[in-house]
């Protein structure tokens, strides 16, 4: 028998399992050591790896702020824009509806004015719309009067024999527009346009006369012809006087004023002719 063989049966297994368990021992421990190893870098490198965060930490916050402002700013812009062209695009309706109101309160001022100046309601559009149509019936807007003087003689010789009459006559001329061609008045935004004729004298009513010279003659007598020629020669020259006194003229002006002191409108008013002929 071999010298390993001499122990006994029991013995030499107790002696084979101790064997290997003294091998075993070496790789268990060596085990370890290498779990310990891979776990203590980790802990050692953590505090390395948290202290580049806490130094990046700034910069990051600085760079998502940046991106946060403009979106702020963006969203404001865009609020911004969104109320400015709502303000926009309802603009024309609001101003629509507040220069109707407005406009509609001048026709009424209008229409109140020239039924305190000349008793009449004219025909009134608003933006090439009829807003009130004439209603009563006048012919002549007489705006201004004024006295006029005038004298005529009439001096008649035949054969020798002179007769003589000279009178002197007082005269009320009326000026302002004749209307049967109507009365309109347009009014717009921009401005309020009274459409009428020229003004012109309506008429000369004789308030007095007075015979300064009545001479007849040996046979050159004054007839009721004489006297009738005369008396119709007054009214003619108290018409041409007014006229070349310029009191059609001062009628169109009246009017303007009188409806400028009535009204105060923001836009101006206009006196539009619709003839081309001149003061008669």
């Amino acid at each position: 028998m071999g010298g390993g063989n001499f122990l006994p049966p029991g013995l030499r297994a107790a002696t084979a399992w101790q064997a290997k368990i003294c091998l075993f021992l070496p790789v268990l421990a060596l085990a370890r050591a290498r779990a310990r190893a891979r776990l203590l870098p980790a802990k050692r490198e953590r505090p390395a790896l948290n202290a580049p965060r806490l130094m990046f930490k700034s910069p990051i916050s600085g760079r998502i702020s940046w991106p946060l402002a403009f979106t702020l700013i963006a969203l404001i812009l865009a609020i911004t824009v969104i109320i400015i062209f709502s303000r926009v695009e309802t603009w024309p309706a609001r101003t629509a509806r507040q220069s109707t109101v407005e406009l509609e309160r001048l026709g009424k001022d209008l229409r109140a004015a020239f039924i305190d100046i000349a008793h009449l309601q004219p025909r009134i559009t608003i933006n090439n719309r009829v807003y009130m149509e004439q209603t009563t019936p006048v012919s002549q807007l007489v705006v201004l009067s004024r006295r006029i003087e005038v004298e005529h003689e009439f001096l008649h010789t035949w054969v020798g024999s002179s007769k003589r009459v000279k009178l002197h006559g007082t005269f009320i001329a009326k000026a302002g527009f004749d209307l049967q061609q109507n009365l309109s008045i347009d009014i717009r935004p921009e401005e309020i346009v009274v459409q009428l004729p020229h003004a012109q004298i309506l008429g000369v009513e004789q308030a007095q006369v007075d015979v300064l010279a009545f001479e007849n003659g040996l046979w050159n007598r004054i007839s009721g012809q004489d006297l009738q020629g005369e008396l119709s020669a007054l009214p003619q020259l108290a018409w041409k006087k007014a006229v070349e006194s310029g009191l059609p003229a001062e009628a169109e002006r009246t009017l303007q004023r009188q409806l400028d002191e009535r009204l105060h409108a923001p836009q101006p008013l206009r006196l539009s002719f619709k003839d081309q002929q001149k003061h008669e």
